[in-house]
């Protein structure tokens, strides 16, 4: 499979962007364990061109990260086209248009999701954009507003008129947020459809390695893209990439494997960023985990961890987890 001019293996899997979950120390650990493809944090093209400095480091990136995207939402044509321009600069891989995000504060002012309620802006912009920069374009999108405006098989032969290089589509509608089944027969119907010619990315309750080998035989989707169910666990591509690829489960590792994973994950942060934020910037991470999910008794170590403050005081809480509760 190929977006413009990058090639992916059979089956590629790619980690989806999310706000303050794919910062760079996070995209690392998942490319080492067999993300195809990953983005950044979502930014605003507003803050972009106002150029906030925490929105400028979102775009950073390092060279073992490749390929890379950068994914930027709006809803002005003007100033997605200056935040593109902007992030070109950067020379990433690609450049992704977020058109999918849901959250109030987003998708209320109309960037987001809230695209689904003006398409003909959402295309004016994808045009715009395409036609300013010289990397390839991706789009990032939903399947309508609500289930009385599932628009997207009409709306994915626009988006691929306006240029773009590839399209993601999250199996809901803005409506559901990210409640209820993600809807993969409207993914592979956009797929499947004979018009369609431009590369379709499946993303949406891919939490198993079963589920991930089901969305592709079922739709013909050419890649999946990972993202709640990878909070927490890098190393899920690792154990997807596996049985995309034999078929059968790759053996675990220890609990000390797993754990020192995350230490070094949380430190990474800290070493980037300050003691106070980086372990903040962890807490979604640990309290996702399905590490320590089914250990008995777990609540009072669990809150503990995720009230703690300082490393000493978190990893001492960590490190006594294997003999505290037998686990190995």
């Amino acid at each position: 499979m190929k977006i413009a001019n990058i090639e992916f293996p059979d089956h590629p899997v790619f980690l989806a962007p999310m706000e303050d979950v794919t910062d760079i120390g996070f995209r690392l650990l998942c490319k080492r364990f067999g993300a195809d493809m990953v983005y950044t944090e979502f930014v605003s093209s507003d803050a972009l061109i106002r150029d906030i400095k925490k929105t400028k480091e979102k775009i950073l990136f390092s060279e073992e990260e490749r390929p890379i995207g950068i994914q930027i939402y709006g809803s002005d044509p003007e100033a997605m086209v200056e935040a593109a321009k902007i992030c070109e600069e950067s020379d990433p891989d690609l450049i992704d248009i977020n058109f999918g995000c849901p959250v109030k504060k987003i998708a209320g002012r109309g960037a987001g999701s809230g695209m689904m309620r003006t398409p003909e802006v959402m295309l004016e912009i994808t045009e715009k954009v395409v036609k300013a920069v010289s990397k390839p374009v991706t789009v990032k999108t939903r399947l309508g507003w609500d289930d009385n405006s599932k628009i997207i098989v009409e709306l994915a032969e626009q988006l691929q008129d306006c240029g773009i290089a590839a399209l993601t589509l999250h199996g809901r509608t803005r409506a559901q947020m990210y409640k209820g089944e993600a809807d993969w027969g409207l993914i592979g119907a956009v797929k499947n459809n004979p018009r369609m010619k431009i590369p379709i990315i499946g993303n949406g309750d891919v939490t198993t390695v079963e589920e991930c080998r089901q969305r592709f035989d079922e739709t013909g989707v050419d890649a999946v893209m990972i993202g709640r169910g990878s909070i927490g666990q890098p190393w899920f591509f690792e154990e997807v990439k596996h049985f995309l690829n034999t078929g059968e489960h790759l053996p675990k590792h220890t609990f000390h494997w797993y754990l020192a994973l995350l230490k070094e994950q949380i430190l990474q942060s800290v070493e980037r960023i300050d003691e106070h934020r980086g372990i903040l910037h962890n807490r979604r991470h640990l309290a996702s985990t399905p590490l320590f999910k089914g250990i008995p008794d777990f609540k009072a170590t669990r809150i503990a961890m995720l009230r703690a403050d300082t490393l000493e005081e978190l990893f001492g809480i960590m490190d006594a987890i294997p003999e505290k509760f037998d686990v190995a």
